[in-house]
């Protein structure tokens, strides 16, 4: 037989400790891209030019796709005529000594059963049901084979996580653990650390740190964190809505309408079960009116709905959920929360906000509640909030900057142009050469002629009643609709009519 030459690709410290232990099984909790997965393809590389001919050693990952990627990987690890493959049924490897690495999918556990195998990796382990690793942990008995188990952090609730802590607290003698982040990677030259900041600000809180820093959370799998959750409760907002979001009832669920104010807070709460179609349309209508930008679920029977709802109504547009856009429109209300921006009322929004779950399958993030929970609530604050933020972009920064007074901040900044430096300088030198400028006289001459015109209108002849409150109106600054008239604030608070 040929002799086979063999050269270990350049694996960093940390890296190479976590793989290439001497206990039994080497567990590894890393950032996602942080050299996991070329560290254990060389070491099955390694324990397979040791076997001897017919000996199998497997990969073993949550789904075929993810287990293809691996072959893959492997072959492109060896030399090329040192080896066969063959792609089907299952991917195999056959190196000159005869050994054998077999590819495997953990999705169907029972047909693990049954090989003697001599060693193996167990990729993604976090994603991959408890009962497949018991299934490949049975293949390694008669042969007292060793394994590498590796992958991201996925919550608390998965074997793999219990398995970890405790190899981790010294409970398990034939162990190893290692934990490798993004700044093991990033120091290594693995990874760029501008890379990581951009993942840092465009995934949420939860997951970033998940996936790269290799720490669950004490939240399990939801998006947006509880105690980002609990310190977004507060009082509704008696403002007007800027934007609403529409989540259809479908079988059991609620029909749920959520408005949000200008700055981001819940001004507007409204969900109701078993009530017809046209019912619920009415009542939209009667909620959202015809400025105020809507934004409806229009997957599925959502369609016929959204249609019906847009009648009349120029102000209605339809969302359609697929995974993807259920993935972005769910991690930027997580963003929002994470950040702050928005507010709800205690009760059904922030109870459905807590038992929200997401996880990876097959390469993909889902949304959605447990079984036996509802979500509606959940939806229609993304929905309103992705509204917001196409309607009003930058609200929430204008809305702090407003109530911080910051208009003389603003002016203060703004950089002067060079005639009003000059006339600066000159008022400073000469006083008694520059007068007001153009633009004060502007405004003088605008003020004083405004002023006049409704001092002087038959309207101001006679004493007005605000339609709202039933006080005179005595300042100039009204609101009317041609018949009755309104204090400026009593019309944004929206105050009706008051009964003659």
């Amino acid at each position: 037989m040929a002799s086979l030459v063999y050269t270990r690709p350049f694996l960093y410290p940390k890296q190479e400790a976590a793989i290439f232990s001497s206990k039994r099984w080497a567990l590894c909790e890393a950032s996602t891209k942080s050299g996991k997965t070329v560290g254990a393809i060389a070491w099955i590389i390694e324990q397979a030019l040791r076997g001897e001919r017919g000996w199998h050693y497997w990969w073993v990952a949550p789904i075929a796709d993810q287990a293809r990627i691996a072959f893959s990987r492997i072959k492109a690890g060896l030399t090329p005529g040192t080896f066969t493959a063959r792609e089907t049924p299952t991917p195999t490897i056959t190196i000159l000594n005869g050994a054998v690495i077999d590819c495997k999918s953990a999705d169907r556990p029972d047909s693990l059963y049954g090989e003697d195998v001599f060693g193996g990796v167990f990729d993604e382990a976090s994603r991959s049901q408890a009962e497949a690793w018991h299934a490949f942990r049975s293949t390694l008995t008669q042969t007292r084979g060793s394994a590498v188990l590796i992958g991201n952090v996925k919550g608390r609730k998965n074997w793999f996580y219990e398995f970890c802590r405790r190899v981790e607290k010294g409970d398990e003698p034939n162990g190893s653990y290692q934990r490798i982040t993004w700044r093991d990677a990033v120091e290594a030259g693995v990874l760029d650390i501008e890379e990581i900041e951009d993942a840092r600000r465009n995934l949420p809180e939860m997951v970033f740190r998940e996936l790269y820093e290799a720490q669950a959370s004490d939240d399990g799998g939801n998006p947006f964190g509880l105690q980002h959750i609990a310190a977004c409760i507060g009082p509704i907002s008696n403002q007007p809505p800027a934007a609403f979001g529409v989540d259809l009832a479908k079988s059991q669920d609620w029909f749920v309408v959520t408005g949000l104010d200008i700055s981001g807070r819940v001004c507007h709460f409204s969900r109701w079960q078993h009530v017809p179609w046209r019912e619920s349309v009415r009542r939209v209508h009667a909620i959202v009116g015809e400025d105020t930008p809507t934004l409806v679920d229009s997957t599925g029977l959502g369609d016929p709905v959204l249609e019906e709802l847009q009648v009349g109504h120029g102000n209605i547009s339809g969302f359609h959920f697929s995974n993807l856009s259920k993935q972005r429109i769910i991690e930027g209300l997580a963003v929002g929360i994470q950040s702050h921006e928005i507010q709800y009322p205690e009760g059904p929004i922030s109870a459905e906000l807590e038992v929200f779950e997401f996880e990876r399958r097959g390469g993909r993030w889902y949304y959605s509640a447990p079984e036996g929970y509802h979500d509606d609530c959940v939806y229609s604050l993304a929905l309103s909030r992705e509204q917001l933020t196409a309607t009003v972009p930058g609200a929430n920064m204008i809305g702090y900057m407003q109530a911080a007074g910051a208009a003389e901040a603003v002016e203060q900044m703004r950089i002067p142009t060079l005639a009003e430096e000059t006339r600066a300088e000159t008022r400073e030198l000469m006083p008694w050469r520059v007068g007001p400028s153009a633009s004060d006289l502007l405004d003088n001459d605008l003020n004083e002629l405004y002023e006049d015109t409704i001092r002087n209108h038959p309207t101001m002849r006679r004493q007005l009643i605000c339609a709202g409150c039933g006080q005179a109106i005595t300042d100039l600054t009204r609101i009317s609709d041609g018949m009755h008239f309104w204090h400026a604030g009593c019309a944004r608070l929206g105050l009706n009519v008051r009964a003659a």
